[in-house]
């Protein structure tokens, strides 16, 4: 088991290595979107269902729930829970956005880097370009498996919190 765990960290380092500096980049910016995403996930089955709970039992509470100012107070209510469920589902979808993006930099700097070898060697060396090749190719994909990841958890994410928050309008009755 010890041996396994050092294996992989030593494959992990080399592919990290072989992948560049932008690489750690990319590593870094999946860290904190994947923290988001389960930080949200967290929020949903734990606070916001309190948060819920205290608001239909506020609402629930008055005794008048069909006066313009209670509508009034319903719509803050609702809105209220909404600012607090979509707080931050905007930045994980920035985050999905700069992954692939954060890639191409891969990309760009692993191919200055085969240019380079080229210039040098003559163009004929392929020994040489292999390490940008793979400078411009390993953060290009870890760029699209974390967007379209990312892609799958933020859709997921903004479809339970719609319809978290179309149940708590219709359990948030307009009349008596």
């Amino acid at each position: 088991m010890y041996f396994t765990f050092l294996d992989m960290l030593s494959s992990v380092s080399l592919f990290m290595e072989k992948g560049g500096p932008v690489l750690w980049v990319i590593a870094w910016l999946l860290l904190i979107k994947w923290s988001l995403v389960f930080e949200r996930i967290w929020y949903l089955n734990s606070t916001h269902k309190a948060n819920v709970k205290a608001t239909l039992a506020a609402w629930n509470a008055r005794s008048d729930t069909k006066s313009w100012s209670a509508h009034q107070i319903r719509t803050m209510m609702i809105s209220q829970i909404s600012l607090d469920v979509k707080n931050t589902l905007p930045i994980i979808e920035v985050l999905v956005t700069i992954c692939p993006l954060l890639g191409l930099i891969g990309t760009v700097t692993g191919m200055i880097e085969v240019f380079f070898v080229m210039a040098v060697s003559g163009g004929g060396d392929a020994k040489s370009m292999a390490g940008g090749v793979s400078k411009a190719t390993i953060p290009t994909m870890a760029g699209m498996v974390g967007a379209i990841s990312g892609i799958f958890a933020s859709n997921y994410l903004k479809a339970k919190v719609d319809r978290d928050l179309e149940l708590l309008e219709d359990h948030l009755p307009l009349s008596n």
